[in-house]
């Protein structure tokens, strides 16, 4: 965990500074793909995720070094070939578990969040999930483990391989000639974000586009058909946590309300966007029709609300960077519930730009919460340590926040009740 903490600290601000260059950017062209709102419900989708991360919440189904001290025919050294035989074994593993996520009910709700976002854009490429709590993906790794790469290896190109995937979220680079044929390309992928009826499920690859090619899930972009982005079910929010846990939600009310129990078991298993047919005809639910005409998700924030919105995102950045940092000093039980707090956060203002009336509610509950431990140990994980007085400052953050939260819910329920008044009689 410390080793990937070290990581995070210089990719967290690296990937934050290149979404605002994208905005610049956009904006310089006047092609802004990156909405405030959606850019800061990404960013705190890859808080969230990173977090998860940090606090080694998920679980492997099997790890890599069981099937490597399994099935391992050879015992190789850690050269360069074998550093190159493991990234693309890594990327035919990604291949496979990225198509399974898309291709039945049970594991789409792992990759939901990434594909939630109704833009095309550098910040979405960090709306990863928190709800992958169990991970097969070292399964896919067994030609590995047969050619015998070390467990090491495969640690060290990981995080390289998952990294990589970032540059092609954006609809600033067009084409890239002969790299077309070879790796995923911005092209390729946007192909892939797509809802688009010629564009769905297609182009998994993650480094490398031949995997779809000799699979047969390979799509071109082409210039008839404009993609347009997001899931055929729209989300309807901006909050992170509840987006990666929707989908999974679904299917726990469908099994529950399906009459035949054959269907409460079968769909799990079923192809994604089945649904038995007593429960879809009784309870159906909003699924895009035409996909060039619908509306996409954008509820009125004032110029305050996006200001404080950034602010909290600001905020919540510089302290997960504390956390990810001082992992070793914060020990356990701390790191957890510091990642509580985190969790909190993201969820207090993300309702808020959900316009959600009883957001301050979840503030109040952040607040106190965090109150509550700075009360009984006198400090915040050891920053007046570090930063004498600090304590002060955190501590004045929470109380604002709360107010500002009270102050936006109150606006919300103003403008509610002026529409309402405004309606013709």
């Amino acid at each position: 965990m410390e080793a990937y903490g070290k990581i995070l600290l210089i990719a967290m601000p690296a990937f934050f500074i290149l979404v605002l260059l994208e905005k610049a950017w956009g904006i310089w062209k006047r092609q802004d793909t990156v909405p405030i709102s959606d850019m800061i419900s990404s960013l705190s989708s890859g808080i969230t995720n990173a977090t998860q991360d940090v606090l080694g919440l998920s679980v492997a189904v099997i790890s890599y070094q069981w099937l490597h001290s399994q099935f391992a025919f050879f015992t190789i050294e850690a050269t360069l070939v074998v550093y190159l035989i493991a990234f693309f074994a890594l990327d035919f593993a990604g291949y496979w578990t990225h198509r399974i996520n898309h291709e039945y009910n049970i594991f789409w709700n792992n990759h939901i969040v990434h594909h939630s976002s109704e833009e095309f854009n550098l910040a979405c490429a960090l709306r990863q999930s928190i709800s992958s709590i169990f991970k097969i993906f070292a399964i896919f790794l067994l030609p590995a483990a047969f050619l015998g790469v070390p467990p090491e290896v495969i640690s060290v190109v990981a995080p390289l391989h998952l990294f990589a995937q970032f540059w092609y979220h954006t609809q600033h680079i067009k084409t890239l000639g002969f790299l077309e044929k070879i790796i995923v390309t911005p092209a390729h992928h946007r192909v892939h974000h797509a809802i688009n009826p010629e564009y769905l499920d297609k182009n998994y690859g993650q480094i490398f586009i031949f995997w779809d090619k000799w699979f047969g899930t390979f799509q071109e972009e082409r210039a008839d058909i404009p993609a347009v982005y997001g899931v055929t079910r729209p989300v309807q929010t901006w909050n992170p946590i509840k987006i990666n846990f929707m989908h999974l939600w679904l299917l726990i009310t469908d099994a529950w309300r399906a009459k035949n129990w054959i269907d409460k078991l079968k769909i799990w298993f079923m192809p994604l966007g089945w649904r038995p047919s007593d429960v879809a005809e009784k309870h159906p639910i909003a699924k895009i029709q035409d996909v060039y005409h619908f509306e996409k998700y954008n509820p009125s924030l004032t110029a305050g609300m996006r200001i404080w919105s950034s602010g909290q995102l600001i905020v919540l950045l510089l302290l997960i960077s504390y956390l990810v940092g001082n992992l070793a000093a914060i020990g356990a039980p701390g790191i957890f519930i510091y990642g509580g707090f985190v969790f909190l956060t993201v969820f207090a203002y993300t309702e808020l730009m959900d316009r959600n009336p009883n957001a301050w509610l979840w503030e109040l509950l952040k607040m106190c919460y965090a109150l509550y431990f700075i009360l009984t140990t006198g400090d915040w994980f050891g920053i007046q340590t570090l930063l004498p007085g600090s304590v002060y400052v955190m501590v004045g953050y929470l109380l604002i926040s709360t107010l500002f939260s009270f102050f936006f819910s109150l606006q919300k329920l103003s403008q509610k009740s002026e529409s309402r008044t405004s309606l013709p009689a």
